[in-house]
């Protein structure tokens, strides 16, 4: 027997929201990982991108992945435009990239092994379309005008306010793709400790994960184009929260800048309602004009705490967003890294008092400067790649420590070691790439779809 839908209920105060993201405190023994990353589609005749409803095109691959792998497809209208299955998700992001959200794992070693299942399933999909995958941080050839977006309302709605507040808006939405990973807190004071660690290091994780250097089929100067995009697409909504690294942070204090951050929609009966630039704050008093007298329900509060884009992003737990999209061994390395600096008390410590008289000019310095000079950015005498390999140093030191090892008999800090590479070598991946581009591939990118497709 089917039971009726119970009615949402609306948000009575800002408390709710406080015990909102509060909720997301988890003993240690309950703490997890998710890991997120995204992809561009592509025709392997010719390395254009894929658009939604075109034969082979991303609209094929994820009925593909649902009649051939057992994923269930969720709707927009008639269009389908995301699948789930055993705690994951796979959706569309503006421009068609194809993103995986992982389920919640205890270990590194399982979050590796959903990925290397989803890319395996992925290409076993795409493979006879003539379809394949790449994983930068930038789509390297295809301009604006050649990424369609996907037929989701709230993607309209986005689209059209981007360019009222930011110039780079749209390729933020339509070129850009990255890895995330997703960390779990005991405590408002832990959350606090792993919010500032986490926001400080997120520039030195950008350089090792910088992997951005093209732009419609030529260098654009820097090392993580995407990472600069976000510099100006939208400053109500983007940035290091300076907020964070003041006295009195928690919960609140996040929610108090949550409710300062314009709205982008409200989602009704199916349908996404434009509030762009309205204020959530008016609709907790009932007074949201494009929905006079209603009050918001927690769903609305989980939705617009989905737009906003800082380099740690609050919710039940946190996200680091400060990485380029990039290979396999990578997608691993992204949640190797966090945990085994987060989840470790000595080296959360460690790292605590490590960034903790940094300036705000310094984090902002950092900022700006690392998308386009990555590893060789100047800080304090020295250069990031020194506190990369710190950074790395620790995180190795707390995945030891947990020694959570594989089948293999392999603890968690085998995830590192491309990014030990990287720091030994003080190369990022976008200046390999940039260097075959200069050299063997003849100022050409067709070779970089060939060797760097999934």
């Amino acid at each position: 027997m089917c039971l009726p839908m119970k009615k949402a209920l609306p948000i009575e105060s800002k408390q709710n929201l406080i015990d909102y993201m509060a909720s997301g405190n988890k003993p240690k023994s309950a703490w997890k990982v998710g890991t997120e990353h995204e992809k561009f589609g592509f025709h392997r005749a010719n390395n254009q991108p894929l658009h939604y409803g075109e034969p082979g095109g991303i609209r094929d691959i994820l009925k593909g992945l649902a009649e051939q792998f057992n994923w269930i497809p969720e709707y927009e209208g008639s269009d389908v435009i995301a699948l789930k299955r055993d705690g994951c998700s796979i959706t569309l992001e503006p421009g068609g990239q194809l993103e995986l959200s992982g389920a919640p794992l205890s270990d590194v070693h399982q979050t590796c092994t959903e990925t290397g299942l989803h890319l395996k399933e992925v290409k076993a999909v795409a493979e006879p379309l003539g379809t394949a995958f790449l994983g930068m941080g930038f789509q390297p050839i295809a301009s604006r005008e050649d990424i369609e977006f996907m037929p989701k309302g709230r993607y309209k709605i986005m689209s059209d306010y981007m360019p009222k507040v930011g110039s780079l808006g749209l390729d933020m939405m339509k070129r850009t793709s990255t890895i995330q990973a997703n960390l779990d807190f005991s405590s408002e004071a832990d959350m606090v400790k792993k919010f500032r660690v986490s926001l400080a290091l997120q520039p030195v994780a950008t350089a090792l994960f910088a992997n951005s250097p093209f732009t419609e089929g030529r260098g654009n100067g820097f090392v993580s184009y995407r990472s600069h995009i976000w510099t100006d697409t939208d400053p109500d909504r983007c940035g290091i929260l300076p907020f964070v690294f003041e006295p009195g942070m928690g919960f609140e204090r996040y929610v108090d800048y949550m409710l300062d951050v314009p709205m982008y929609f409200v989602y009704r009966d199916g349908q996404y309602i434009d509030a762009t630039g309205l204020s959530f704050r008016d609709f907790m008093a009932g007074k949201l004009s494009v929905l006079p007298g209603e009050l918001p329900t927690m769903k609305d509060w989980e939705d617009h705490l989905t737009t906003a884009f800082p380099e740690v992003r609050l919710k039940k737990f946190l996200e680091m967003r400060g990485a380029d999209g990039g290979p396999w061994r990578r997608i691993c390395a992204l949640p190797a890294l966090w945990v085994g600096l987060l989840y470790d008390q000595e080296q959360l410590d460690l790292a605590s008092d490590w960034v903790n008289d940094w300036t705000l000019e310094e984090h902002e310095h950092l900022r700006t400067a690392v998308p386009k000079y990555g590893l060789s950015t100047p800080f304090r005498g020295q250069k990031v790649r020194e506190l990369a390999l710190q950074m790395l140093a620790m995180a190795r030191a707390g995945l030891e420590k947990r020694a959570i090892k594989s089948p293999c008999g392999k603890d968690e800090s085998i995830y590192l070691e491309p990014l030990q590479i990287i720091a030994d070598t003080n190369v990022t991946p976008a200046e390999r790439k940039l260097g075959k581009y200069h050299g063997v591939w003849d100022q050409k990118l067709d070779e970089l779809f060939d060797v760097y497709a999934y």
